[in-house]
């Protein structure tokens, strides 16, 4: 280094030239000072120190008084390191240092110094920590939060509908949470599974979900928002596919929430058309190597379809608008190697809905209207509202539905949904996908495909 000549004699030194050492000072001082001259916070997708929230402007209040208080410790504490090394030097080697048996006021001092400190550290903390556990206001907006491996389910418990039979069913979506602006929103946190964590990084602190414990959070969304989406995800590892657990926040105005909840209240729109021609499937897309070709399938003939599921169009309540989704919300996972699906075929919704009704997807989803009324997986309702499927890793497209019915397992590790397509390998079990096993051909995907795309 520049500024450290040695110099020798009977013993080598190291002579510190202090004009060089101060320059070298100066330069680190300004690139600190560079450094932390951004507002931190803003402009960041997944950042806490904001003030959308109460909750979010509590914790990061206390934030600022722990970095100052720690800023000034450590100044402090370093000066005088630094003072003592420099004053108490050894200059020669005669130098015999002066022996020192304690020192009552200095050991006071540096007992009650701590203390004090401690002191301003502890009361801001405490008292955000009461504030932050605190119960919510009593017309909060209650939110049922439930996690499972690797999906989100949201209920709303104060908002629920009466089906024809009688049944009262309460308003449930999955991994698309919506959040009215100036609400506070009461989240009843639990598990269905192993530990999971929820997490809205811009709008309040994280909170776990525990096997048989319940655990609440509450925040208000500040009036100062606008209607946007935001990140959310599970922070407490809970298996192979814990980084794909994700869900969409989506803050929105009173009127919007209205209308969501409204219309998500309705059963699925879905309109009854002429089915379409079944297109024909490649020959050669799931024959083993070297079989002989078979010939194209044909999609069975269609079967009465239930009133509950043929209803009339219905007008689409508040959505909120997937080309207005921010860039870092939009989902960009990309899809597995060796999975693929044709271009050329065209799906039909009515056929569609038939498949649906008949194959072992009303085992595990639920469409409110139909003889699909499984709580296992995801409710299926109004999944053509719904920004993303797979928890929030792929866009809710047809490309992307088709391949996961196919071979979800293969698009997201771990899985419990099972692999569909005929002729796929399942990446769990090792089996490959038959008819006799409930496999499905591409034509009868795509069906199926284009009947969740009409459940708005």
């Amino acid at each position: 280094m520049p500024f450290i000549t040695p110099v020798f004699g009977e013993r080598m030194q190291l002579k510190i030239r202090p004009r060089q050492l101060a320059s070298v000072a100066i330069l680190t001082g300004l690139a600190l000072a560079i450094a932390a001259c951004g507002s931190y916070g803003k402009g960041y997708p997944n950042s806490t120190f904001n003030n959308t929230t109460e909750f979010n402007t509590a914790v990061k209040s206390l934030w600022d008084k722990l970095l100052f208080w720690g800023t000034f410790v450590f100044i402090l504490v370093e000066g005088i390191l630094v003072y003592t090394i420099f004053r108490f030097r050894r200059r020669s080697d005669a130098d015999e240092p002066q022996h020192v048996h304690g020192n009552t006021a200095l050991e006071i001092g540096w007992t009650i110094a701590p203390a004090v400190i401690l002191t301003f550290i502890a009361i801001p903390t405490v008292r955000t920590i009461f504030r932050t556990q605190a119960r919510a206001v009593p017309n909060a907006l209650q939110v049922e939060v439930v996690g499972h491996q690797w999906w989100w389910e949201f209920r709303y418990p104060q908002y629920t509908t009466r089906t024809p039979t009688g049944r009262v069913d309460t308003l449930v979506t999955a991994n698309d949470l919506y959040l009215p602006i100036g609400r506070t929103a009461n989240f009843t946190l639990r598990t269905k599974d192993v530990l999971h964590s929820f997490w809205i990084p811009q709008l309040g602190g994280k909170r776990d979900l525990i096997s048989n414990h319940t655990n609440y959070l509450w925040f208000t969304p500040d009036t100062s928002l606008r209607t946007t989406a935001f990140n959310g995800s599970c922070n407490e590892y809970c298996g192979a596919s814990h980084a794909n657990m994700r869900f969409r926040t989506f803050v929105v105005t009173p009127t919007e929430f209205d209308g969501w909840v409204q219309h998500q209240l309705g059963p699925a729109a879905f309109a009854v058309a002429p089915p379409a021609p079944p297109t024909p499937a490649p020959a050669d897309t799931t024959r083993a190597a070297g079989a002989p070709t078979r010939p194209a399938s044909t999609t069975p003939a269609p079967v009465p379809v239930t009133p509950a599921v043929a209803v009339a169009p219905q007008p689409i309540g508040y959505t909120f608008p997937m080309d207005s989704l921010p860039n870092y919300s939009s989902p960009k996972t990309p899809t597995p190697a060796g999975l693929s699906f044709p271009d050329n075929i065209t799906g039909d919704a009515q056929r569609g809905a038939q498949q649906f009704a008949r194959s072992a997807c009303i085992g595990c989803h639920t469409v409110r209207g139909t003889i699909a009324a499984s709580p296992i997986g995801p409710n299926l309702t109004h999944i053509a509202t719904r920004s993303t499927i797979a928890a929030g890793i792929y866009p809710n497209d047809a490309k992307h539905l088709r391949l996961w019915i196919k071979n979800a397992r293969m698009m997201k590790p771990g899985v419990a949904m099972p692999t569909l397509g005929l002729g796929q390998r399942d990446p769990i079990t090792g089996a490959t996908v038959s008819q006799s096993l409930g496999g499905l051909s591409d034509q009868q995907i795509a069906d199926i495909v284009a009947y969740l795309q009409a459940l708005r």
